[in-house]
């Protein structure tokens, strides 16, 4: 599925976002960026050790900030990390929508141009899709309508059924009643 937000391309897709062709990743963080997550174990595995040493050097953080790292031998420039959890690992709608918000608007800060992100929280966090797509597509609509740089914004998906759910949560927001 596609769509434009502002002067922003949103591209929903099921796929590997370790394989994305894009200048920067998103993914959810612990408060201490230690990388353990499906999606940022995924990461580390490709990208290097070193990604996680990078990151885990500027923690702590609090929830809501964002920790900015190489993409060691990833072919993209950086990976930002957003806390949206402590080490209980229990994120919440609520810390997901703040996650989400501080994440773009740190890449429309630092100008990149195309980013993929995941369903954040659906993974080790175990928070239900419909519950992190409600609190994502919230955000990434927000935001979007106000930032320069982003072009593209690719939400990649690991799963039919998580691309089924974040797919109709956008279709709720555009159509018209």
């Amino acid at each position: 599925m596609e769509l434009k937000i502002g002067n922003t391309k949103i591209v929903i897709m099921q796929g590997d976002i370790s394989e994305q062709t894009v200048e920067a990743i998103g993914l959810a963080a612990n408060d201490r960026l230690w990388m353990g997550g499906r999606v940022a174990d995924a990461i580390k595995r490709k990208a290097g050790d070193d990604i996680e040493s990078e990151a885990m050097k500027q923690g702590p953080l609090s929830i809501g900030e964002i920790a900015v790292t190489s993409a060691g031998e990833l072919p993209i420039k950086k990976v930002l990390h957003s806390v949206i959890m402590g080490q209980d690992l229990m994120p919440t709608p609520e810390t997901i929508r703040e996650g989400t918000k501080n994440l773009l608007m740190k890449a429309d800060e630092l100008g990149i141009t195309s980013m993929a992100i995941p369903a954040f929280g659906t993974g080790m966090a175990k928070i239900p899709p419909k519950e992190s797509a409600i609190a994502m597509v919230e955000q990434i609509i927000d935001v979007l309508l106000n930032t320069n740089s982003i072009k593209e914004l690719k939400i990649v998906l690991h799963t039919e059924g998580i691309y089924n759910i974040f797919t109709n949560e956008f279709k709720k927001r555009f159509t018209r009643r």
